[in-house]
């Protein structure tokens, strides 16, 4: 596996030619290096910060250099970076799968929340679920200063404990954000053990307001796998049978547009003709399906909360696709379905809800009863089953 991708900056990483990062150790007789701004990590990252010196090591053909020593103080350094952004890299990065996974989704979808919640999720039960050690890995994700990842670590294990949401994800401009980035650490048969990197990217809904700066987010193109978030209550169909706040609607797109610019953007960027489909796997996951419960029904399938076990299970997965399908023929949306079948090699449908109550729209705060997350880990684990990171199995419910 001579290249991958960087999970904060998504740039191709050559692993034959390592670079690394200073330790700050004193040398003898000389005075160690000291932390500066690092102006790659800015333009890239948005990260302002002061960090030690990266570097180029040396390249010795198929030979792997594990440690290289700093040019500036003679230090001797393992400390791998990536040569674009100069983040730290995992000590095992590289040395199993690394599915960078982005999401996507129009304004006002509830993708910084669904991301909160599924990380919650992540560390909080997943890893039980599936004997599997899972934490945040990165330079930033514990700096509340210089990053977003702090707001993914609540140390008393609480979703939003005051209540409040998140207001409006900031639209990419110069650099990115970076990413949270999750290490899944888990037993195997063959190989002993296996690090999975799990690289999840959020951007701002008025990113794909158009075509021209969906065609920005380069980041699209380098994902191995894509989560669509998509709110139904964008259409008109399904919205005229609910009862919602005018708080609630903000209405900027057309569904089918927002995916149509998602496609386009992923053509161009793997390259495709229009004589093939794009081949990664897209979750394609419609979000606030509790608003649709009492109109669906308790005996709904999309309602009933499923049987978790040790895997993803296909033939629940399968019938939620369908059903998820049948709904938005019945919502006269049937033209998000033939896109999607005539675009995309490999994509499912899910119905989740991140905070599974209608929240308090107009004071942008969560129901009073609490957050009870519905579904949300489904098209994550359907994606990793895709790459082999957990198995499959279940009969259905």
């Amino acid at each position: 596996m001579t290249s991958l991708s960087c999970p904060y900056c998504y740039s191709k990483i050559d692993m034959r030619a390592p670079w690394f990062r200073c330790t700050g150790r004193r040398p003898p007789g000389k005075e160690p290096c000291a932390p500066r701004w690092d102006t790659d990590r800015e333009r890239e990252l948005g990260v302002k910060e002061m960090v030690l010196p990266s570097f180029a090591g040396p390249r010795r053909g198929l030979r792997t250099v594990i440690a290289a020593a700093c040019p500036d103080c003679g230090v001797e350094s393992a400390v791998r970076v990536c040569p674009t952004c100069h983040s730290r890299l995992p000590a095992t990065f590289g040395e199993g799968r690394s599915p960078l996974i982005a999401m996507a989704g129009a304004r006002h979808t509830g993708k910084s929340v669904y991301l909160k919640v599924l990380s919650h999720q992540l560390r909080n039960g997943m890893g039980r679920r599936f004997g599997a050690d899972i934490r945040l890995v990165g330079d930033t994700q514990f700096s509340a200063e210089t990053g977003g990842g702090a707001d993914f670590l609540d140390p008393a294990g609480e979703l939003f404990p005051d209540g409040g949401l998140y207001q409006r994800t900031n639209q990419a401009k110069r650099g990115r954000r970076e990413p949270i980035v999750f290490a899944w650490r888990q037993t195997r048969r063959i190989t002993g053990y296996d690090t999975t990197f799990l690289s999840f990217f959020d951007t701002a809904g008025e990113d794909l307001a158009a075509q021209e700066t969906v065609d920005n987010l380069g980041y699209l193109g380098a994902a191995d796998a894509l989560i669509l978030l998509l709110d139904p209550f964008m259409i008109p169909q399904a919205r005229d049978r609910i009862r919602l706040p005018q708080a609630a609607l903000d209405i900027t797109a057309r569904t089918i547009d927002v995916v149509s610019r998602v496609t386009e953007n992923l053509r161009l960027s793997h390259r495709l003709g229009g004589r093939r489909n794009i081949p990664i796997p897209v979750a394609v996951a419609f979000a606030k399906i509790d608003a649709f419960f009492d109109v669906l029904g308790p005996e709904h399938p999309l309602v009933r909360r499923p049987q978790p076990g040790p895997y993803y299970d296909e033939q629940a997965g399968r019938d939620t696709h369908e059903h998820v399908r049948a709904l938005l023929h019945d919502w006269g949306a049937d033209d998000i379905d033939t896109h999607l079948r005539l675009n995309y090699k490999r994509f499912r449908y899910f119905a989740i809800s991140s905070l599974g109550t209608e929240p308090d729209y107009d004071n942008n705060r969560v129901d009073a009863r609490g957050v009870q997350p519905f579904r949300v880990d489904e098209p994550l684990l359907w994606l990793l089953s895709e790459f082999n990171v957990v198995p499959r199995g279940g009969t259905g419910r």
